[in-house]
């Protein structure tokens, strides 16, 4: 059986929604990230990123890990990539440039969308009114994703989904990374195909069913 290392509340939440999409049993071993710790190296915190028994399964301190038999993988695309061209059809690559397509949305997704579309979550977690500095590095974030929500929006236009006509582990690797930007209405809204295609992913049973385990751990 597949272990996932790490809470729902954090990147693991693309390996959990690809399992229920692609029925995987799975066990899964809450790590929390130690940032959201008062003393993560106390003798009582509970399994976190600090811990010495997760680091010396993860030296780099980060969740998620995935655990495939004697496969231990980190990164989170990493691993929905591994799992997607194990179980194949219809959210893996259906031959070699399918798998190309599917590895350049993915990359793409981590270049030139994340860093920008985190900085949008972040800073509108911050209430309101916000600071102004919050309030300029929404504004120039959105301005940043100008040009990839573009790209998306076209291709999505025109095809529907990101590679092969069908729902792959390229929809979701992207849909989890537009999604930290989802919550900008008016950056949403300048990109229709966008918007529609992130709602279709988040309606998916396996998505929903993520999203509820995700909204029941502890904030």
């Amino acid at each position: 059986m597949l272990t996932i290392h790490g809470v729902t509340r954090s990147r693991a939440s693309r390996i959990i929604w690809l399992c229920h999409e692609l029925d995987l049993p799975f066990k899964q071993v809450p790590v929390i990230q130690a940032y959201r710790l008062a003393n993560p190296d106390a003798p009582d915190a509970p399994l976190n990123t600090h811990s010495e028994s997760f680091l010396k399964l993860s030296p780099a301190g980060a969740i998620p890990v995935l655990q495939d038999g004697d496969l231990v993988l980190s990164e989170s695309f990493a691993c929905t990539l591994h799992l997607a061209r194990k179980y194949g059809q219809p959210l893996g690559p259906g031959d070699a440039i399918e798998d190309a397509l599917i590895l350049q949305w993915s990359f793409y997704a981590v270049t030139s969308i994340e860093e920008d579309a985190l900085t949008i979550l972040s800073n509108l977690g911050k209430g309101s009114p916000r600071p102004p500095e919050a309030e300029k590095a929404i504004s120039q974030a959105a301005e940043r994703l100008l040009r990839p929500f573009r790209v998306l929006d076209d291709h999505i236009a025109r095809h529907g989904h990101m590679v092969g006509g069908r729902f792959t582990v390229a929809d979701l690797n992207l849909a989890e990374v537009v999604r930290y930007a989802q919550g900008h209405a008016g950056l949403m809204g300048r990109f229709p195909a966008l918007k529609v295609w992130l709602e279709a992913c988040q309606s998916r049973p396996a998505f929903q069913k993520m999203w509820q385990a995700r909204l029941d751990e502890p904030a």
